[in-house]
């Protein structure tokens, strides 16, 4: 069964195409600065065991256009894997925010994209291009199914005690203020090879997501059962531009002096904090130049990502009342040796030992680098949220 999964961010669009239920993929793309004059395409394709790869620079005004330029390299007459559209059986879109509405895969109907539409205002960068993109598809790919992947649903299985906030309840009924998590579709696909890798079912995991985004999730026997984002994406870790946890005493004497209105605090606090707001760079990369030359600034704030991940590990243990595994996972988590280094170090009262010989070695698969023993097992599993998209959406139907 063909498979096009398409993956909408906020200014790009990631795809992946399968022939399921092989798990590897015949077709991978991204296009990036999509709404700039030179957006970045990078469209890979494995055909009859040879690999091609085509990158180029060129307008992609919106999500619609760029979705029509995968089409046309898709149905390449020379390289393409379909030659028409009927080919596609299935179409598996992520989609940031389902609210406390969707627990699993939906399949798209008009009443299904109303809802999403609903939720626009909850994810605002991500839902509007996700329904852009749904109805492209749509118009592109008649015959083919819509499925709908939230990134929320799979935190639908966390308890009311740690969902709700100690607010006013008619903050929670008439406007849904809640804990709602994100990466979900990455959390899930994670701890399940974990429980894979570990042989059981029952495992405690703790997964950890590192990337420009950062979260954290307890997950019990495949369930998650408590995570660092909450209500949007900014609360928890420290990330690339986002601050993660801050007192919001701060943001009120902020505004109560009237230094800053609301929308330039959300500025800051989205997009000129956490490694920027230290280093004027997202990028770990740069970051661990910076400290490797000497810079205090990014030495600090690297200190202070590992000790905030570090902080919730001890909280999710507790709530887990014990601990099989951690996770890895993500840009960062599965590349960057000096963090999982630094977060797994004067972690003895938990069990956790990292071997520091296994953490330096580089490869695209799951590993274990904890040291052998009874311990709790350390992983990096790659994360990969389009295989879990194909994988729901084939279940579905």
């Amino acid at each position: 069964m063909n498979i096009l999964v398409i993956n909408a961010g906020s200014s790009s669009l990631k795809y992946q195409f399968f022939r399921m239920p092989s798990e590897a993929p015949l077709c991978t793309g991204i296009i990036e600065k999509i709404g700039a004059k030179n957006a970045f395409i990078k469209h890979k394709t494995l055909n009859g065991g040879i690999e091609k790869v085509l990158e180029s620079e060129e307008h992609i005004a919106d999500h619609a256009v760029g979705l029509n330029k995968v089409l046309r390299l898709l149905s390449d007459p020379a390289d393409g894997l379909i030659q028409n559209t009927d080919e596609i059986a299935a179409v598996g879109h992520r989609v940031v925010h389902g609210g406390d509405y969707f627990s699993k895969a939906t399949r798209i109907t008009a009443d299904i994209k109303e809802k999403i539409r609903e939720l626009s205002d909850l994810a605002p960068l991500h839902n509007p291009v996700s329904l852009e993109c749904i109805e492209v598809a749509e118009a592109t790919f008649p015959k083919a199914v819509q499925v709908a992947v939230f990134d929320t649903a799979f935190h639908q299985t966390i308890p009311e005690v740690a969902y709700r906030y100690a607010i006013p309840e008619k903050l929670y009924e008439k406007d849904k203020m809640r804990v709602y998590g994100f990466h979900g579709t990455s959390h899930g696909h994670v701890t399940q090879k974990a429980m894979q890798w570990l042989g059981r079912q029952d495992a405690r995991i703790i997964s950890i997501h590192l990337g420009n985004g950062c979260s954290i999730t307890a997950v019990d026997s495949g369930r998650s059962v408590d995570t660092s984002m909450g209500f949007g994406p900014l609360s928890g870790l420290i990330m690339g531009t986002r601050s993660g946890d801050i007192d919001p005493s701060v943001l009120l004497h902020l505004m109560d002096n009237g230094t800053y209105t609301p929308d330039e605090i959300s500025d800051i606090l989205n997009k000129q904090s956490g490694l920027r707001g230290f280093t004027g760079s997202n990028d770990m990369r740069d970051v661990r130049r910076m400290q490797q030359e000497g810079s205090r600034p990014a030495s600090l704030i690297l200190d202070m990502y590992a000790y905030r991940i570090k902080k919730y590990i001890g909280a999710y243990a507790a709530v887990l009342n014990g601990l099989d595994a951690i996770v890895f996972t993500a840009g960062v988590g599965e590349n960057d040796v000096a963090i999982r280094e630094a977060v797994c170090t004067g972690m003895d009262y938990l069990n956790i030992h990292l071997d520091k010989e296994k953490n330096s070695i580089r490869a695209g698969n799951i590993r274990e680098i904890s040291r052998v023993g009874d311990g709790v097992k350390i992983l990096v599993v790659p994360t990969n949220e389009e295989l879990e998209i194909a994988q729901q959406t084939l279940e579905l139907l």
